[in-house]
């Protein structure tokens, strides 16, 4: 038997005794070791993710050690790994395309099916790639940091473009960390001072604004009067999303990283004037993920400022409230098994 946490529906998590997962023919069987928190987790408990149904098993931002595996996967028992989260089809439209992070049927673990915050799981071969050159700690954050490194390919982000992160949240903070690596000029945009002096302090982002009265007054001065070649937006606020486009520049991209439960609408005119390119970005690709794993060895991502809370998978369902309070100043939480 192992121990796991389950969501019955939102507000309750339950430390649960579940059978060790059978490894079937093809799959891998790990020891979880760690898995990051993430806003999806928070809306699961909430009752806000659009994609789930309960009870469920939460996590998909995943690193652990390889127990069993096939002989031809390259892995051996022992084997720190990271895992991509994100089961593909590889037979619909876009997984033809090579775009597996939008696949029809998209099974993404922790939301869809059941995820990683246990002990064990059990996964297809495919799924589960080597962690060398870091530790656990930074395979469990590969995740996250791919879907902003996914955004501002995205984005097509270029050296010497303005940008504008909505949300400074641990994906908001993913894109601007590699908008800044691209050689752009970063801003961001929040309601949160703690926030704002992290992406100044620890990711070097050129300007900060806080959300208020003068927001646009000041964007437009960073920005010499004519705002942003790429705006992303990170909020999951449906107000936020709709008020992006007034900071897109002629002929600029608005990307939209987060997702709401809810219709998002512009005015034409403006849409239209600026020939604005608008652009969904979803999760990732293992080239994304292959990236952010090159960039962390190479030294180039604070991980160690970025992770601030743990707590073990016992206390988890106890400390999940309070890393849902901003007072708390959570950036990136994980959980230790």
């Amino acid at each position: 038997m192992m121990k796991a946490i389950v969501c019955d529906h939102p507000g309750q998590l339950r430390v649960v005794e579940l059978p060790i997962p059978e490894n079937k023919p093809g799959n891998v069987l790990l020891r979880i070791r760690r898995v990051g928190v993430c806003g999806t987790d928070m809306h699961i408990y909430k009752g806000t993710q659009p994609f789930l149904s309960y009870p469920r098993v939460m996590g998909h931002e995943l690193a652990g050690e390889v127990v069993e595996a096939p002989a031809d996967s390259g892995l051996v028992p022992g084997d720190a790994v990271f895992v991509m989260p994100y089961l593909s089809c590889g037979k619909c439209i876009a997984c033809r395309k090579g775009k597996t992070n939008c696949c029809s049927n998209i099974q993404v673990l922790g939301v869809h099916c059941d995820g990683g915050m246990a002990e064990y799981l059990s996964l297809p071969a495919g799924y589960v790639f080597r962690a060398e050159g870091i530790t656990l700690d930074q395979a469990a954050m590969i995740e996250f940091l791919a879907i902003g490194a996914h955004a501002v390919k995205r984005g097509d982000v270029k050296a010497g473009q303005r940008i504008l992160v909505v949300g400074a949240g641990p994906i908001g903070m993913a894109v601007m960390l590699f908008s800044r690596l691209a050689g752009a000029d970063v801003t961001a945009l929040d309601m949160r001072e703690d926030r704002l002096e992290v992406c100044s302090s620890v990711l070097g982002v050129n300007h900060v604004v806080a959300v208020g009265e003068d927001d646009k007054a000041l964007l437009a001065v960073y920005s010499d009067d004519e705002f942003f070649d790429v705006v992303f937006d990170a909020t999951g606020n449906i107000h936020a999303m709709k008020r992006g486009l007034e900071f897109v520049a002629q002929g600029g991209n608005y990307v939209l990283v987060s997702i709401v439960q809810d219709t998002i609408s512009f005015f034409d005119p403006e849409f239209h004037k600026r020939e604005t390119s608008l652009l969904g970005s979803r999760n990732a690709t293992i080239a994304d993920f292959e990236f952010v794993l090159d960039t962390m060895r190479a030294g180039r991502i604070p991980t160690a400022l970025l992770n601030t809370h743990r707590a073990s998978l016992e206390d988890f369902p106890a400390v999940l409230g309070d890393w849902m309070n901003p007072d708390h100043g959570v950036i990136k939480a994980i959980v230790e098994c």
